[in-house]
């Protein structure tokens, strides 16, 4: 059966490797719409190869861009956040959420219909308000499916059990190009060093985030809402081959593993078609050629920015979404050269501390979190030195 699907960040790295899924399997997928952010020539180019029926950019200054890109395509086009709710609003089987950062909120909340699959690579919707968007995914009977490889793998080993019989999930790290480094050289690390990442082509932001391991600290975050696990019952192990992706500990002693080559298509194809997997031309994964996988704990002292993931989790309300808005504006000050590499760690720590003299209640709505993460921005922007670039 063929399914529609509309994507969501249709130019980043997560959206080109869902068009190249699509494209290998046009008898599974019809692409409905996509959405990109400013690049009016990348996007037209996709929905060209993709045959989408809408395409929309969120910066409507772009808008004449695009219609002059896709002139005589007989696609449909618009620019601006009304053309944004319009393609999401599209009738389509499945939403790719892959708008990256708080940008990507809205949308990924507006594309929660009755019926749908919501392919989930936007991570504020779950750090940020992951109680109200899950509550008002199961109130409108939509399903959410993540993309992220880890919890992809934790969502297929969880299959082999019951929630209740868990003891505990473990998301997998490669350790970021900084794994063997020692405090002091971490410390005097430039941006160019942190967002060189040793396994993922990823965007400058996910590469620092990785070098910091604030990735995995919010990944147990989404895991905690995806999977209804408290945080005991989560944890972290750094695999540098990148070849285990998510392990689930059962009560029985059993382990049940998500192994896959470090491919996004691989999960973004589970994504698709939940459930029922597609053929992808991919060669088998040769464990004998690999020969070795090996394992080891995160180290916290090196990277704190885990250590403060974590007890955003524990202390739970607002804190996970004062901590990745702290963090947001930190990393960018880092890529500007305002602060150094453990400056990211200190205005996180200090944002969050500041907020814990009068803990905030969860976000109920996507908007209370929102005005959650402009106001965690704003505390977080005064502990700045001195900015170059315009505030993320």
């Amino acid at each position: 059966m063929t399914r529609s699907i509309t994507i969501l960040g249709a130019t980043g790295s997560i959206g080109r490797s869902t068009a190249e899924v699509v494209l290998e399997q046009r008898d599974a997928c019809r692409v409905e719409a996509v959405v990109g952010g400013s690049d009016a020539k990348a996007l037209a180019g996709t929905a060209r190869r993709l045959g989408a029926r809408f395409a929309a950019l969120a910066d409507e200054r772009f808008g004449s861009e695009l219609r002059s890109a896709l002139s005589g395509s007989g696609i449909a086009c618009g620019a601006g956040d009304l053309a944004v709710i319009e393609a999401v609003d599209r009738e389509t089987d499945v939403v790719v959420a892959a708008i990256s950062g708080t940008a990507g909120l809205r949308p990924t909340h507006a594309a929660l219909k009755p019926g749908r699959r919501i392919a989930l690579a936007n991570k504020e919707s779950l750090v940020c308000a992951g109680g109200a968007f899950m509550a008002d995914a199961r109130r409108v009977g939509a399903e959410i499916v993540p993309v992220d490889s880890e919890h992809n793998a934790l969502d297929q080993a969880l299959a082999a059990g019951r929630i209740e019989e868990v003891v505990v999930a473990t998301v997998t790290a490669t350790g970021g190009p900084f794994r063997t480094w020692s405090r002091e050289r971490i410390a005097a690390a430039t941006p160019g060093e942190a967002g060189k990442h040793p396994v993922w082509s990823m965007g400058s932001k996910i590469n620092i985030d990785s070098a910091t391991l604030m990735n995995k600290g919010l990944e147990l975050v989404e895991a905690h809402h995806l999977f209804g696990l408290d945080p005991d019952r989560l944890d972290i192990l750094v695999h540098p081959q990148a070849i285990v992706h998510g392990l689930v500990q059962w009560c029985d002693g059993a382990l049940t593993a998500g192994l896959a080559p470090p491919d996004m298509k691989i999960p973004i194809a589970n994504a698709l078609r939940h459930r029922h997997r597609l053929r992808l031309g991919r060669p088998r994964l040769d464990l004998a050629a690999i020969s070795t996988l090996t394992f080891e704990r995160a180290d916290e002292v090196r990277f704190p920015c885990l250590a403060l993931a974590r007890a955003a989790l524990r202390a739970g309300g607002a804190s996970p979404t004062i901590l990745n808005a702290a963090n947001e504006v930190a990393v960018a000050a880092f890529m500007a050269g305002n602060i150094g590499f453990y400056g990211i760690s200190d205005i996180v720590e200090r944002t969050c501390s500041a907020f814990g003299t009068r803990p905030l209640r969860t976000p109920a709505t996507v908007e209370e979190a929102l005005a959650v993460d402009e106001e965690a921005r704003h505390a977080a922007r005064a502990l700045v030195p001195y900015r170059k670039a315009a505030a993320p």
